[in-house]
């Protein structure tokens, strides 16, 4: 596309000024791509998790549904030479005792095994939190740990692992635990003769308990050690979730501490979508699917980002920083990401151009005199992915990646590239 610039002479005021309207036009452009389009076949479809990337580029995740079996699959997309990419399925789930319907987000560590969460199957049927290992031609499943061996343990896994500097895992269960039916943290620790489990943290099984419960995003691990995380309910008496930080203490208990309550004001976020990032000053950072300022669809709140911050006297402080809106910036928000500049980026499940209501990828970028500046990168269309349901990542040039749950040209989501 040919742009006609203003003239604005010889002057150098009008070269600074040519220079920042070129600036401009380039923030704001962006190449989004489909590198995958699920049919919801063998291939699996129901893209509800962040995707992963290793050394070469290849990308990892979850497909929830359908596949060989019908109960999802594990999956790994390959780069080619000329930047065209071909599916190859790790793994199919079926409806048995290695685990079903994988829910959470995938981890991968060092050696390349991966390590997930699945929402059914398992011993008891409560899912099961399962490990992937290379084998020559093939990849082998092992189940670390099936919830309902102890009365205490919850269930079902609900948002994927975490792991720490010794190679423990971390996560959480949306139902269940020692207090009650409101969910657990947990830890699994490795040892010669398998994996044993420790609850760290059980929460209240009544509606409006004050420290929340339903943990369902993926937790944020600190290098100190520290878990945070967020309920999508209780919290207080409207019950509209938590942000929570779970730290070990010398004599190897942990200590519970809610950081935020929502719906603490008026026009505050409710229940938090997606999981949590964290900047290299300790800030939080997140997002809430309902809230926040306007009503979307004549019965709930747009949904918010926000910030919190510690404060002298050890408390933290909530900051909006963005309210969404009925329009073609999108609504319901679905976490974010910080690059290194401190801008965040994000995805909506709804709202965006046209008639489709099919979600789009923002920015948030921050200004000098403390505001923020919000600007739609891309806005699905339905061919291209509809309704986006997990956080993006970054590769180590930039660029973007993400998976829509529903949409692309084989109907039942895509896994994209956007560079910004």
């Amino acid at each position: 596309m040919r742009v006609r610039l203003p003239f604005f002479g010889t002057s150098r005021w009008g070269a600074i000024l040519v220079f920042l309207v070129l600036r401009s036009l380039h923030a704001f452009s962006a190449t989004y791509q489909v590198l995958y389009s699920f049919t919801g076949g063998e291939d699996g479809g129901g893209l509800y998790a962040s995707v992963i990337l290793d050394k070469q580029g290849n990308l990892y995740s979850i497909a929830q549904g359908d596949g060989p079996n019908g109960f999802g699959t594990v999956f790994k997309l390959v780069r080619g030479p000329n930047q065209d990419w071909s599916l190859k399925t790790l793994h199919a789930f079926g409806n048995d005792q290695n685990g079903s319907i994988p829910m959470g987000n995938l981890l991968r560590d060092s050696n390349h095994n991966l390590y997930g969460t699945t929402w059914q199957g398992g011993a008891h049927n409560a899912g099961a939190i399962f490990e992937l290992s290379p084998a020559p031609g093939s990849w082998v499943e092992t189940v670390l740990y099936s919830p309902g061996d102890n009365p205490d343990d919850g269930g079902p896994p609900s948002t994927g692992v975490v792991m720490d500097r010794t190679g423990n895992l971390y996560g959480a269960t949306a139902f269940g635990g020692p207090n009650g039916a409101g969910g657990t943290i947990y830890q699994l620790v490795p040892g010669p003769t398998g994996w044993t489990e420790n609850v760290l943290y059980g929460f209240c099984g009544q509606p409006l308990c004050s420290d929340g419960n339903y943990p369902s995003s993926g937790l944020l691990l600190d290098a100190k050690g520290s878990l945070y995380g967020t309920t999508g309910r209780g919290g207080n008496d409207v019950g509209y979730g938590v942000v929570f930080k779970l730290r070990a203490l010398p004599d190897g208990t942990w200590k519970f501490r809610v950081l935020h309550r929502f719906a603490a004001f008026n026009g505050d976020g409710k229940i938090p979508s997606g999981a949590l990032a964290r900047d290299s000053a300790g800030n939080l950072y997140g997002t809430t699917g309902q809230g926040g300022c306007y009503i979307c669809y004549g019965t709930v709140g747009c949904g918010t980002i926000y910030r919190l911050t510690t404060q002298p006297n050890g408390h933290w402080k909530e900051t909006i920083l963005y309210d969404f809106r009925q329009n073609k910036k999108g609504n319901g928000p679905t976490g974010v990401v910080l690059d290194a500049a401190g801008n965040l980026y994000g995805t909506t499940s709804f709202g965006g151009a046209g008639s489709c209501d099919c979600g789009v990828v923002y920015k948030l970028a921050p200004n000098p005199d403390g505001t923020w500046t919000y600007s739609v990168l891309h806005s699905f269309t339905g061919d291209d992915g509809f309704f986006p349901a997990a956080n993006l990542v970054f590769d180590d040039n930039g660029n973007l990646y993400g998976t829509t749950v529903l949409g692309g040209p084989g109907g039942a989501g895509v896994v994209f590239k956007l560079t910004p």
